[in-house]
């Protein structure tokens, strides 16, 4: 047996598919139930009378009939040739008994009752029961059970959802200002007052109003509520991807209504036509002689009055099923009812992005709309972009306060406030109320909007924008084209530039990093390009781009003639044509980092204004090219490092004004004693190499202020080291050192030293003379700490714990 809790479960899911049953079904359902009454009460009168056939024998026959005796009198006027047709009845006894007239019912009814009049109630109940499977199939189908189940799960949680209700009242509350506006702008009172104090009076009004509706739907869904909502939109994003790909509940709805025409129409043609089969009288002609002495009874069909009345009135009944089925085939072949269209509910709310649908999920709708249209509305709540984007900004809103936001507020490496947002749905809207912001950094954000309240942030100067797509309104957009200074962008998938850079005028640096450069930089040029671009950038001076390039882009060569830096980063991919850089003449930095060069490039010495050259990650082998470098006057650093090179050449020496060398990570096994020519000289690095020694015409490089040899090969260090008075950070480690020399206590302005991984077994006790190392660092083993005196070891270990 069914439990009650079970019961009830049932007649819940039914009650709740009404809402998916449009009036003829409705209709049909009643029907249905008036025709199953109609055949169980035929078939109670059937099983109940005992004496459903009522027979008599008949005792004169005259033309084939039978006659009353008395008429048989009559005949004897007759001619003798009638007479002779009247045959007297073999009379084996006069009256029957009881179990004979039985038998002779039971014969009759058998072989000369109608099937028609025996079998009516079945087949209504036959018919009755097709009519109901029909209705209901489409319910109880898998294919379309499971997916009305569904809908009708998330209809109903649309239709309660505290979300609903608020999207709601704002399109009313959004509706209701545009009609006041339109009212005070037009009405003859507005027209005849001050227009400035009307356009003020309506802008006030308006923002109390939006204010008003603002804090009192933000109050009523709270926390709970916004994450249910959020989950709706969840179900009905997958609900739709599902059920939009196929019209499978269309097709069984369809089917199931032309089987119900099909079936009206044969009921109809063979129902009237039996219908007079069914007759109170009845003549019943076997030969029964043997047993009865009869062989014609008559007899009469107890139930015939009343089945007539009920065969009459099921075709009536039938009649109006078929011909509500025949207008529902109607209206589902008149009406395209695989698409479903929002049309006039974009125009009412503004909600203007809510999709059309289509197949199953069009026609669940087109169902829903003949039932009560106010559940489509609700529903397409949780259709629209806007609506989904709203709730998310108040859950995100709820769950980023303003005290959590502040825990985030840190100080870079560049002593800037920074605030980093990490995988969020968007941006709080407290953010804009932390106005020491400096830099605002957002990663993995995957719509971000900026606002009009951007302007708030007054010391905002630096955004990073790492693969995440951000939008720009036009308030905003003038804010950080007067403000922002530092741009960088980062994207992992193939797509343009956005267009709203092109206005910043006041920005300095722009970083971009991505597919995009590749795709989009060359068809941004002045000529064929849109009337935005790099040439509006007046006041750029550092370009940093990261991709995989053939070239330099044209666009960038041919439109930012005043920039100062270009760095680009070629990912490993062989950069071929350089020769458009000759242009840049006011360029004072290049890098060219990991772009497969083998050959310094000429274009590079045609910039006499070049301060700073960086060629790191390239496949550099030979630097012979380096005496071109005596015309760039103003050159000062030369980075070359992490590349193959094997020697230095002797040409070096004229690079007279060469202030930073970085040879770090190649192959070199000797310094030339040209590179001692280089007397300004304040930055060399050559760590990573394979030197096995230092010449002592180090002495010469007097103004040498850092000095890196760590991980090479040196056994012995020269006593001209140590007469670069200047040196500042002397990087040691990792080599074949024995000793230390005592001159090292002569490098009195030594503020990190690093000798971690030689062969050392004590220090010298004149390292006790540089006093600067107490502001610095250390880098050497422990255990020869030791061999210094007491006081020194302690200072030197306090400055190792401090590293």
């Amino acid at each position: 047996m069914l439990s009650l809790s079970e019961l009830k479960y049932i007649a819940d899911a039914q009650s709740s598919y009404h809402i998916l049953k449009p009036w003829w079904d409705v209709f049909w359902y009643y029907l249905t139930l008036i025709m199953l009454l109609v055949a169980v009460l035929s078939g109670a009168l059937q099983l109940a009378d005992t004496k459903i056939l009522c027979c008599l024998p008949c005792k004169v026959e005259f033309n084939n009939r039978c006659v009353v005796p008395l008429d048989v009198l009559k005949l004897n006027s007759t001619p003798s040739d009638s007479l002779s047709h009247v045959t007297p009845p073999i009379r084996i006894q006069n009256d029957l008994h009881k179990q004979q007239y039985s038998y002779i019912d039971a014969v009759c009814y058998e072989k000369q009752l109608h099937w028609f009049a025996k079998f009516f109630p079945y087949l209504v109940l036959l018919h009755t029961l097709i009519f109901a499977a029909c209705s209901n199939f489409w319910l109880h189908y898998p294919s379309t059970s499971s997916r009305i189940e569904h809908f009708v799960s998330i209809l109903h949680k649309c239709f309660d959802s505290p979300w609903t209700t608020r999207a709601l009242s704002e399109t009313v509350a959004e509706q209701s200002v545009r009609d006041r506006k339109s009212r005070t702008l037009f009405s003859p009172s507005g027209l005849s007052t001050n227009t400035n104090t009307s356009k003020q009076s309506l802008l006030v009004g308006q923002a109390s109003m939006e204010s008003g509706l603002e804090s009192s739907t933000s109050s009523v869904l709270d926390k709970k509520e916004g994450e249910q909502a959020k989950a709706i939109f969840e179900k009905v994003k997958r609900f739709r991807l599902h059920v939009e790909q196929k019209d499978v509940i269309y097709r069984v709805y369809m089917r199931q209504i032309i089987i119900k025409v099909v079936l009206f129409i044969i009921i109809i043609a063979y129902v009237p036509y039996f219908l007079t089969y069914i007759t109170l009288e009845i003549d019943c002609l076997i030969d029964m002689q043997a047993f009865t002495g009869y062989k014609r009874y008559h007899c009469v069909y107890a139930l015939a009055e009343i089945f007539q009345v009920l065969a009459s009135f099921y075709v009536i009944m039938v009649l109006f099923y078929g011909l509500t089925s025949s207008y529902s085939l109607w209206w589902m072949l008149r009406s395209s009812l695989k698409e479903y269209s929002f049309e006039a509910l974009r125009e009412k709310s503004n909600y203007s992005d809510i999709p059309d649908v289509k197949n199953d999920f069009a026609f669940i709708l087109h169902l829903a709309d003949q039932y009560d249209p106010l559940y489509s509305k609700r529903f397409s709540i949780f259709l629209s972009e806007v609506s989904e984007n709203k709730l998310k900004q108040i859950n995100l809103n709820n769950e980023w306060t303003m005290e959590r936001l502040k825990n985030k507020l840190v100080r870079n490496s560049q002593d800037k406030v920074e605030l980093h947002l990490f995988m969020l749905s968007g941006l709080p809207d407290n953010i804009f109320e932390l106005t020491e912001i400096e830099v605002l950094t957002l990663e993995l954000i995957p719509e971000v909007k900026l606002p009009p309240s951007i302007s708030t942030l007054v010391n905002l100067k630096e955004l990073n924008i790492y693969h995440s797509s951000l939008l720009v309104d036009c308030p905003a957009l003038n804010f950080l084209e007067e403000n922002l200074k530092i741009l960088r962008l980062k994207f992992t998938e193939r797509g343009k530039i956005p267009r709203w850079i092109f206005h910043l005028k006041n920005l300095k640096e722009l970083y971009l990093s991505g597919y995009i450069v590749s795709d989009t930089l060359s068809t941004l040029s002045p000529v064929q390009g849109p009337t935005q671009g790099f040439q509006d950038l007046k006041n750029l001076r550092t370009l940093y781009l990261k991709s995989t390039l053939s070239r330099i882009p044209q666009v960038v060569t041919d439109t930012l003639p005043a920039l100062q830096k270009l760095s680009l980063d070629n990912e490993g991919n062989k950069l071929v044509v350089l020769n458009n850089l000759k242009k840049m003449i006011n360029l004072k930095s290049l890098e060219l980092i990991n772009c497969d060069l083998e050959r310094i490039p000429h274009a590079i010495f045609s910039l006499i204004n070049l301060h700073e050259l960086n060629l790191k990650e390239n496949n550099l082998k030979t630097i012979e090219e380096i005496i071109s470098f005596q015309h760039l006057q103003n050159l000062s650093c030369l980075k070359l490092w992490h590349n193959h090179i094997a020697y230095i050449p002797a040409q070096i020496g004229a690079l007279s004004n060469l202030e930073q060398l970085y040879l770090d990570h190649n192959k070199i096994e000797n310094m030339p004693l040209q590179l001692f020519l280089c007397t300004k000289l304040t930055h060399l690095d050559l760590s990573h190499n394979n030197l096995t020694f230092i010449p002592e015409e180090i002495q010469f490089l007097t103004n040498l202020l850092y000095f890196a040899v760590t991980d090479n090969y040196i056994e012995m260090l020269p006593n001209g080291l140590f007469q670069c008075k200047k040196l500042q950070t002397l990087l040691l480690g990792r080599n074949s050192l024995m000793t230390l020399p005592p001159l090292i206590g002569e490098l009195t302005n030594l503020v990190q030293l690093e000798l971690i991984g030689n062969h050392l077994e004590v220090l010298p006790p004149e390292l006790e003379a540089c006093l600067s190392l107490k502001r610095s660092c250390v880098l050497v083993e422990e255990n020869l700490l030791d061999s210094l005196s007491p006081p020194t070891a302690e200072r030197l270990q306090t400055c190792l714990d401090k590293c």
